[in-house]
């Protein structure tokens, strides 16, 4: 892995949404491992041995006449991969109660200081779904609750959880490098309770939670919302995100279907989070 090269692939779009999201999609099963979002459009990182010259051939958006997404490409070699990171990971704060920051940054005046390394995963903070979910976490009682954040990406949502009293937490997601990621940032923040698991919605069998957080895709997020329910306890709260305002129509059909109740919509930049309880 020491001598691994990358490639930079640095997208400009506009408007950014919902292009970004659905460049992501796309680059994601052409082999693209990992994603920055940045001001002017999306940072795309591919392993060199994975890369061959017709790469976007089949990332169909890039003909798309709604949207002008422009591009150029580089080398990056695995010794300046950490610096890369630096370049594009800043500090943020939420609602001045909750910082979320590298090891480099120095230490801001919040009640909640989570450290995260992010790597290549996603859940910085940055991200409109990670900040609302955040948001949640801080409104809420999670005092001695049972968590289960799923999709947890570097597992920032579950340390937030365990610092506000939760236990136990699971924190799960099919993703190898998230899975290896949340366990690092999980040692890093000195967590007691939580237990990092890989894997997708099979593994939930026979579990049961007082608190479910799901930021993930709306089609996942449908597929698998069964599996959440039967997983949530009577009184059980169920944090939903991932998706647009245009979704919520589908989002509250399948929630209403199994008899959860809807409590509170936050939204930013068109991204939205939902509150169910069951």
């Amino acid at each position: 892995m020491s001598n691994t090269t990358y490639i930079g692939y640095y997208f400009k779009v506009q408007p950014l949404q919902p292009a970004v999201e659905i460049l992501i999609a796309e680059l994601g099963y052409a082999g693209f491992e990992s994603f920055v979002e940045t001001e002017e459009g999306v940072t795309a990182y591919i392993q060199k041995e994975e890369w061959n010259e017709d790469i976007l051939d089949d990332i169909h958006i890039l003909n798309s006449k709604e949207f002008k997404i422009t591009y150029t490409f580089e080398d990056i070699e695995q010794t300046n991969w950490n610096a890369e990171w630096e370049k594009n990971f800043n500090p943020i704060i939420v609602d001045d109660q909750c910082s979320v920051r590298a090891p480099f940054h120095e230490k801001p005046d919040t009640k909640y200081d989570i450290i995260i390394e992010p790597k290549m995963s996603f859940g910085t903070g940055h991200h409109e779904t990670t900040h609302m979910m955040i948001q949640h976490i801080l409104k809420n009682d999670f005092e001695g609750k049972s968590v289960l954040d799923m999709g947890c990406g570097t597992g920032v949502l579950a340390i937030l959880a365990e610092m506000k009293g939760a236990k136990p937490i699971d924190a799960v997601d099919y993703d190898n490098w998230c899975y290896l990621n949340s366990l690092e940032n999980v040692e890093r923040n000195n967590c007691k309770h939580i237990t990092v698991i890989e894997g997708d919605a099979s593994v939930l069998k026979n579990k049961k939670y007082d608190i479910i957080i799901a930021n993930i895709n709306r089609n996942i997020l449908l597929q698998d919302m069964k599996t959440y329910v039967s997983c949530l306890n009577d009184k059980g709260m169920l944090f939903l995100s991932g998706f647009y305002n245009d979704d919520i129509p589908l989002i509250q059909t399948e929630c209403g279907r199994h008899l959860l109740k809807f409590a509170e919509k936050l939204e930013r930049n068109n991204w939205v989070s939902l509150k169910f309880l069951n």
